[in-house]
């Protein structure tokens, strides 16, 4: 059966691309590749072998993204969410000062520069 096997990709509109990308390797540390865009390679997962991709349809009424106007929201994992939150606060990014410690990991949410709100996942 032809079906769908994971995330290939995730692409952000942005009247600023540039500073976009800038405002996401400064604060969050990704690393641009040579075509301007970033691979997230799973043996980067930490710790090994607990790597996946969540995917859920929210209710258009949902507030988990913020503002009712933003159509989708991203779950970036991370290594340290307490120590990469302290950076963030350092640099002025809006931080939402819930947090969450449940069974899956610590949950943290941010905005970028153009105010999407962002999730932060620290696994188990």
């Amino acid at each position: 059966m032809a079906r769908v096997t994971g995330i290939g990709g995730v692409f952000l509109r942005s009247a600023d691309p540039k500073r976009l990308t800038e405002w996401y390797v400064t604060n969050l540390g990704i690393e641009l590749t040579a075509w301007g865009g970033v691979n997230f390679e799973w043996k980067d997962e930490v710790p090994e072998g607990t790597g996946s991709t969540a995917w859920t349809a929210f209710a258009a009424d949902s507030t988990y993204f913020g503002e009712t106007t933003q159509q989708a929201m991203i779950n970036y994992r991370v290594d340290d969410l307490h120590t990469l939150l302290d950076k963030l606060e350092s640099a002025g990014v809006w931080i939402d000062p819930k947090r969450d410690d449940g069974d899956f990991g610590k949950f943290a949410w941010i905005k970028d520069c153009d105010g999407n709100r962002v999730e932060l996942w620290q696994p188990m």
